[in-house]
């Protein structure tokens, strides 16, 4: 994961979006309870809010992010003219999973949700010691606990299959999607059966989690031995 600074103002206002009705002219809700035992050489300077929404879920509301941000904005500028704003998207791999809130979070690096992160990662690594971990972010491979010395095409090719989970991989397709740069020499689709083995090979007892789908191409599923790290803060290495 990473973050990107925000964005462009969108130059149409939704329609159903307005700014609140300023303090005087409402009942004022409480304000954030300033914790007791702040030291009084401190003071606030400010808040962040973290929102957690993606792309799909803002549109079938019929909205965008862009514009979600503005509107806030514009509701921040009636109310205190005075205050300094910065925006920040909170992007994830594609097919990352987990809540949107907490991907926010994370990525933007919130004490609580690194710390919990941090202790994950320990978690995960405790148990990284039996059958074949798969760590995306740092481009490795792990069988039993010890480094396999896979080449940069081979994790591609298993990547690319993890990735993929369930679905049947032609050859063909695995040509086009990574023999791409115009230095590669592209193989044919028979070659591809090569660098599986060779893949294999490297699997040693864990061969079988690369499958062949015969007369089509590759699959790999779900495994109880093995395990995908995506990482914590860092983007995947993926092409879609």
């Amino acid at each position: 994961m990473s973050n990107i600074a925000l964005l462009e103002r969108p130059t149409a206002r939704a329609p159903h979006l307005r700014p609140v009705p300023r303090l005087a002219e409402t009942v004022a809700p409480a304000a954030p309870a300033v914790p007791a035992d702040l030291p009084a050489t401190r003071s606030p300077r400010g808040f962040a809010l973290y929102v957690g929404l993606d792309e799909i879920k803002a549109a079938e509301a019929g909205v965008s992010l862009p514009l979600l941000v503005d509107a806030l904005r514009r509701t921040l500028a009636e109310l205190a003219p005075g205050a300094e704003t910065h925006a920040t998207v909170a992007l994830a791999p594609h097919g990352s999973g987990g809540r949107d809130l907490d991907v926010v979070r994370l990525a933007l690096q919130e004490p609580g949700a690194v710390a919990r992160a941090k202790a994950a990662t320990e978690t995960e690594e405790k148990d990284e010691d039996y059958g074949v971990t798969v760590d995306i972010s740092r481009k490795r491979v792990l069988i039993d606990g010890e480094s396999a010395a896979f080449t940069y095409k081979e994790f591609e090719l298993l990547q690319y299959l993890v990735l993929r989970e369930g679905r049947t991989i032609e050859r063909s397709e695995l040509v086009d999607a990574l023999w791409q740069s115009p230095d590669d020499e592209t193989p044919g689709e028979r070659t591809i059966d090569v660098h599986v083995r060779r893949l294999r090979a490297k699997l040693g007892r864990y061969e079988d989690i690369v499958r062949t789908v015969r007369g089509v191409g590759y699959r790999f599923d779900r495994h109880a031995d093995v395990v995908i790290r995506y990482g914590h803060g860092t983007p995947s290495p993926d092409r879609f």
